[in-house]
């Protein structure tokens, strides 16, 4: 990497967050810390607004005006490809913006970038997935964001249906499907649900703030786990 893409690259890593140390800079870019010092020492010369010292830590004044974000091929390929992924696989409200994201992206790159853009010949078909469970992606985001609790009608591996009231916590693609994590108040405890074996999901109006152990660092501690492993495997659901 270039110096100027460094120093660009610093910059970049250090807006929206509150104090970075020169090690994880070094660790990221891949070059020794006497090389970061050196860096910011440079970046504060040129009048970019950083504050913090060596050994300590870094930040960037949130007042900055950044300029405009610049992406190499890789990255475009990148990020066409996600952009494919996310609107085959994530619902229709997440492949409205995954559609938008890329035009926008389209607007502000220069030309040959551009063609690269449209050019890209990766691909995610989306066709084979089933249209309900795609549009049921929406309600289970809803469902997260506003901390909704859900009804839910659900088949399990052996074709055994029941009724699950739960806490959403977040959506997982494993590849070949996705899974509701989620807290289960009937099992008092973390649950797995494969999307494509929920018959049925309903909103309720009472709303669920984390019980200690019960939020999602503690459902990925606990899916970390050897017992978590054994409860929480992703192909089935319980």
């Amino acid at each position: 990497m270039r110096r100027a893409e460094r120093l660009f690259e610093i910059v970049h890593y250090l807006r929206g967050r509150r104090l970075t140390t020169a090690a994880q800079l070094a660790e990221w870019l891949e070059v020794s810390e006497r090389t970061i010092y050196r860096d910011i020492a440079d970046l504060l010369k040129s009048g970019v607004p950083i504050d913090g010292e060596a050994g300590v830590g870094y930040r960037l004044r949130a007042d900055f005006d950044l300029p405009p974000l610049m992406f190499n091929r890789h990255e475009i390929e990148a990020l066409v490809l996600g952009a494919r992924m996310v609107e085959s696989w994530a619902g229709p409200g997440l492949a409205t913006a995954a559609r938008s994201a890329i035009a926008k992206i389209a607007t502000v790159v220069p030309g040959d970038l551009r063609v690269k853009l449209e050019s890209t010949r990766m691909f995610s078909p989306g066709f084979f997935v089933d249209p309900a469970l795609s549009a049921r992606m929406d309600l289970l985001r809803q469902a997260i964001d506003q901390r909704q609790k859900l009804t839910l009608r659900y088949v399990d591996v052996e074709g055994r249906a029941s009724e699950r009231v739960v806490r959403p916590l977040g959506l997982f693609f494993w590849g070949y499907s996705w899974t509701l994590a989620a807290w289960c108040e009937r099992r008092e405890d973390f649950r797995n649900f494969r999307l494509d074996r929920i018959q049925d999901a309903a909103l309720r109006a009472d709303r669920f703030v984390d019980a200690p152990g019960q939020g999602l660092a503690d459902y990925l501690r606990v899916a970390a786990s050897d017992s978590g492993r054994d409860c929480l495997e992703p192909p089935n659901g319980t």
